[in-house]
């Protein structure tokens, strides 16, 4: 690993998500949310694959690279309009976080592998595909579920949960039922993936 060329990657990251206009209240203090859900995501690869490489800890520090300047609402809200604003989101994403890696002197193999990361190519073939979903549906669970789950009806959260709970790996599984979601959230969470069939 190239030491400073990774940390100029990471810093450069972390500078454009300073810019994200929403913040959240961590511990009293305000923090971009894109940052710190960047940091979060990578806490979790690093959890999860203590040895990560270098290519997917930079995959998830750009995951949702500057994804405010895309909102929802530019969608329809249909399932269709969802999927087409996910869609282009990753496809933004992987770019953007291309070019900061192409500024500070990556190889384009290197760049390519980053991308299809973010883009999840290979999800189900791929390790560390799978590591980077995981980290990605546990950030979920733990700080976004039970927020998320007190606006959403219980039949269409327990779908979302299903479909959460489909995509991770045992290792995941595991770790999410270790979370310290409250009673509520839970039991809703065992209820959901109860009925899941792949549980």
């Amino acid at each position: 690993m190239d030491s400073n060329r990774f940390r100029q990657v990471i810093e450069r990251i972390d500078q454009l998500n300073r810019d994200d206009p929403t913040q959240e209240l961590v511990e009293g203090v305000s923090v971009p949310r894109e940052l710190l859900y960047s940091q979060r995501l990578t806490q979790w690869v690093l959890r999860l694959d203590p040895a990560a490489s270098e290519v997917l800890q930079l995959a998830a520090r750009g995951q949702h690279l500057r994804r405010w300047t895309i909102p929802r609402d530019r969608y329809e809200r249909t399932r269709r309009g969802y999927l087409r604003w996910r869609e282009t989101l990753k496809a933004f994403h992987a770019e953007a976080v291309s070019a900061v890696c192409r500024d500070a002197g990556y190889p384009e193999e290197f760049i390519e592998r980053v991308r299809l990361l973010i883009l999840k190519k290979h999800l189900g073939a791929d390790p560390e595909t799978q590591t980077l979903e995981d980290a990605l549906c546990l950030v979920f669970l733990e700080h976004q579920f039970t927020e998320l789950s007190a606006k959403t009806p219980p039949e269409k959260m327990r779908d979302v949960l299903q479909k959460t709970w489909r995509k991770m790996s045992e290792r995941a599984r595991r770790e999410a039922m270790q979370l310290p979601l409250g009673d509520a959230a839970t039991a809703l969470l065992r209820e959901a993936i109860s009925k899941t069939s792949n549980p």
